[in-house]
């Protein structure tokens, strides 16, 4: 599968809406079938957008290219950070940040989401996380286990001067789970009232091993790759919840 990973530069929002069409057409004239846009892409912390008029945009670029499966993460609806996935003009998966960054004040902003989701992207099966989710494992593994994802779709505005948590953590889960992770990050922001320096884009194998890419767009997943995994996490998984406290006299 050869996925595509924006590298998004947010400008202001007339031109970002613009932009999302023109990046599509390059996404799929390199051969992508699955086409990743990162957290907030449209509107930042800072700006609003009618969210109608992003559906309709969402829409009607998913339309030109219906075998194509496109993951615009995310825009706010109904106060939440909701990433949606497209396909053939029509929304097919949605699913609301469940774990908003206090430090960012992301509640002023938004309500938590109440669930996790995944989607079936032809043979493979995508857990969906936003940013912050990526810092609790049992979202991921609820994903892995339940859902039985083949992988995870991380879309995230996440400063660069913390990429090296952004990159272990996305090892992390993979390595831990067994499966893809991609992670797609905002590179930058360069409207006037919120600048800022977004973290890499980065794909692990289900081994943890690191795909590398000459653009840190296109990445292809070999499935050569997943196999001969040392510890299968959801075969060997343990259900206890029992712990014992050891206190010293």
């Amino acid at each position: 599968m050869r996925v595509y990973l924006s590298r998004w530069v947010c400008l202001d929002v007339e031109s970002n809406l613009r932009r999302v069409a023109e990046e599509s057409e390059q996404a799929v004239a390199a051969g992508a079938r699955l086409v990743v846009f990162p957290e907030a892409f449209l509107h930042g912390y800072s700006r609003t957008v009618e969210a109608e008029r992003v559906r309709q945009t969402f829409s009607a670029i998913s339309a030109v290219h219906p075998n194509i499966t496109y993951v615009f993460g995310t825009f706010t609806e109904e106060r939440r950070n909701r990433a949606t996935v497209w396909r053939a003009g029509d929304e097919v998966a949605r699913y609301d940040k469940v774990h908003l960054f206090a430090a960012n004040d992301e509640a002023r902003l938004w309500d938590e989401g109440d669930r996790y989701a995944a989607v079936r992207v032809d043979s493979f099966t995508w857990g969906l996380v936003t940013c912050n989710d990526l810092r609790f494992p049992e979202q991921s593994r609820a994903l892995r286990r339940d859902a039985g994802c083949d992988g995870l779709l991380v879309v995230a505005w996440w400063p660069w001067r913390r990429d090296h948590v952004w990159r272990t953590l996305l090892r992390a889960r993979a390595i831990e789970n067994g499966v893809w992770v991609l992670g797609c990050c905002v590179a930058a922001s360069e409207f006037p009232a919120e600048r800022f320096a977004g973290a890499g884009n980065h794909v692990f194998d289900p081994h943890g091993e690191q795909v590398r890419t000459r653009d840190d767009r296109l990445y292809d997943l070999d499935p050569a790759r997943a196999g001969g995994l040392v510890v299968d996490p959801v075969a060997s998984i343990r259900d206890i919840r029992d712990v014992k406290l050891f206190t010293t006299p």
